[in-house]
Parts: C-alpha cells; structure tokens; sequence
C-alpha cells in the first residue's frame, strides 16, 4: 500500500481518485507520495521512503527541483488544469482596468447614508466613467495552456489579439484561435499593444521581462496585467510608469509591500486558481499523474525528469532507474541483467538536462543482487523496482 501525505488542504474530490491501495497519513516522514499546493518544502528533510511530490498547480517554486531530482524523487504539476480560473480572472481584470468599477463601488460603500444616493449617483459616475475593451489591442506573452484561453477569449469579445511565445509548440498552436496575430518579436507587442498580459513560468530568463526598457516602449496610457509571478515584472519601474502616466493600470494577483495600496495599482491575493472548479481539476490531475507513476512508473508532467511512458507492464518485472544524463550508462545496465540471464523485453531511456529516467520490462523479476549492482553504478541516483 503507497502513503500519501498531504501538505495542503487538497480537494476531496481528487483525493476521491485514490484507489483501495493508497492510503492517506499524516506523517510525513513515512510517505511514499506527497500532495502539495503553496506548502514551503525547501528546508524540508525528505523522507528516504518519498517517490513523488505532485503539486496541484502550476508554480513549482516552492518545490526543491534539483534536491528532488538527485534523490530520484519525480515532481509534477498540473498545467492546464486551473487554466479557465485564471483566463477568466484575467479578463475581469481587463475589465477592471478599463473602467474605474472597484472607485465607483467604493463612492458607493461610502455614500451609503445619502437618502438621495440615486440623484447623487447620477451626477458622480462620471468621475468613474471608463472605455470599452473591444477593438482594444492585447499583447499576450506566452501562449502556454493560460496564455492560449486568454487570447481566444479575447478574440471573441472584439479584441485585436497578438500573441507572442518563441516555444510555442504545435500541439498549443492547435488550440489557438487563427485571428490571434502571432509576432516574432516581443518589442512588437511593447509598442503597438493597449493590454498587455504577461503568461510565462517565472524563470532566470523571463525575470522581468517588463522592464523599464520594455515599459519605455509601450505607448502612452498601456494597462499591464501579471498573474504569473510578480517577479516578472520590474514593479518599481512600473509605479515610476504610473506616476508619469505611460501606464494606467497595473493589475496583479500578488500582494507585496511594493504595489499594495499604491495609485494605480488593482492588487489581488493571488485569486487566479482559487476556484472550486480549478482545485478540484489540479488535484484530479496530480492524482492521476502520481497514481501512474507509482503504479506503472510512467511520468507525464514532471518538472525535474523528462516524460516516459510505457504502459501497464505485462510482463514479470519492471524496473526505472533515475541517473545523470552520461554516456555509456544504458551498455552498464543491460550488463547487469544480462550477467544474471534476464531478458529486457521492453526499455525506454528519455533525458532532461543533465538527468535522465531509464525504464526496462524484464522477463524474470529483478533480484536484490541485481538492484545492488544498479545502484553501484557511477551516476545512479536510484533505483526503483516498480513491478
């Protein structure tokens, strides 16, 4: 029977997912599998007995990647999965930006003890008065599973939609709408776009990637919506731009001393996936994807080793073996299990980076002795006989 520990609060009705051979602990150090969401796990001492950490989610950055990665520990996310929670909070955002709503319910909440509010009203909303988004122009930075939902929805309620993402896939490109203007270079969607919305995962390449230089090319009046990471974006370049007027609004779901409270800022508490529809979809997802891995060894969605999939095993035995990304280590594992004449019937070998994910049908199971020698192997991190 595999332990799951939950580190988090994770939906029931993921949870629900788990088969009769899984069951819930509380301690930690006992799991085989770990089910996160925000939980911090960088000072955490992991178990020897942990095989996976699956976060339900998308943002891995509370997540010890290489750690996990070097211990033969396989770490998911769950792309996609909160995608509508946050493409329909972007467009509220939009809206938000557009016309002053959050001001004119404010001057509401506040004249609450005016008898004649609806006369007072009528003379007061032009100070909340605002413009329209369609025939607008939207820049959307990264057109991943997020990025995608929002340009299409854009299009669809009359925005000129310009998409730019140098690792968009073909498989993605399939899912966005064709009267989405692909660019090639980002400047362009600086220079030419209303609306800006940044969908990229937060990285040492994509840090800032508005920055003042960026904001500096934007036009006059640009709105600049980030509920990726607040990192993305240079945030005291931004309120520099709001104080000279080039940008309008910033709206982002990332609460910080920096843009908390601050004119022109619209600051949420990071409400992007906070839907019961998008934790029930990411916990059904990392279920599904550690459930496979446990039971089959099959990775689909793993942040730290490459994707690998072999089905249900049909035959005696199965085993996966976590190693560096070297040459030479595929001839010293079929050695081993021939100098024990057992067949391999099936192998897959898939690399990411410097590390790499073997897996091998055998004919026979594999012996403790065997498993030894595996693990002597210069460069192996793990072995793990799944079957």
């Amino acid at each position: 029977m595999f332990q799951i520990n939950c580190l988090n609060p994770i939906s029931k009705i993921g949870l629900a997912n788990f088969t009769d051979n899984y069951q819930i602990v509380d301690d930690v150090n006992v799991a085989d599998g770990i089910l996160v969401r925000s939980a911090a796990m960088h000072d955490m001492d992991l178990p020897e007995s942990l095989l996976a950490v699956a976060r339900a989610g998308a943002g891995v950055n509370n997540i010890p990647l290489d750690k996990c990665a070097e211990k033969g520990v396989v770490v998911f996310n769950t792309p996609g999965a909160n995608a509508n929670g946050v493409k329909e909070l972007v467009i509220a955002g939009m809206l938000l930006a557009a016309r002053d709503i959050v001001g004119g319910i404010k001057w509401v909440e506040e004249n609450k003890a005016d008898e004649n509010i609806a006369k007072t009203a009528e003379k007061a909303k032009s100070k909340f008065a605002g413009t329209e988004i369609k025939g607008k122009k939207l820049g959307v930075i990264g057109l991943g599973a997020i990025g995608a939902q929002v340009a299409n929805a854009a299009v669809g309620l009359g925005m000129e939609v310009y998409g730019y993402d140098p690792y968009l896939s073909v498989n993605a490109a399939w899912n966005i709408s064709r009267a989405v203007k692909h660019v090639f270079n980002v400047d362009d969607i600086f220079t030419d776009c209303d609306y800006i919305t940044v969908h990229v995962p937060l990285l040492d390449s994509t840090k800032n990637t508005i920055s003042k230089d960026a904001i500096d090319k934007m036009k006059d009046g640009v709105v600049i919506i980030n509920y990726s990471r607040d990192l993305l974006a240079d945030e005291v370049a931004v309120l520099e731009g709001l104080k000279s007027g080039k940008i309008r609004k910033y709206i982002s779901d990332f609460a910080n001393p920096t843009t908390a409270g601050q004119p022109g800022c619209i600051v949420m508490p990071h409400l992007g996936a906070s839907t019961e529809e998008s934790e029930d979809n990411c916990a059904v997802m990392a279920v599904e994807q550690m459930m496979d891995y446990l039971e089959n060894g099959n990775i689909k969605n793993s942040v730290n080793y490459p994707a690998c999939d072999m089905g249900i095993c049909n035959q005696a035995g199965r085993v996966a073996i976590f190693h560096k990304n070297i040459a030479n280590m595929i001839t010293k594992f079929t050695a081993c299990f021939g100098d024990e004449g057992i067949n391999i019937t099936d192998m897959m070998n898939k690399s990411r980076g410097d590390v790499a994910y073997t897996m091998m049908d055998l004919e026979a199971p594999a012996t403790a002795e065997m498993i030894e020698k595996l693990n002597a192997i210069d460069g192996v991190f793990r072995v793990r006989v799944v079957k």
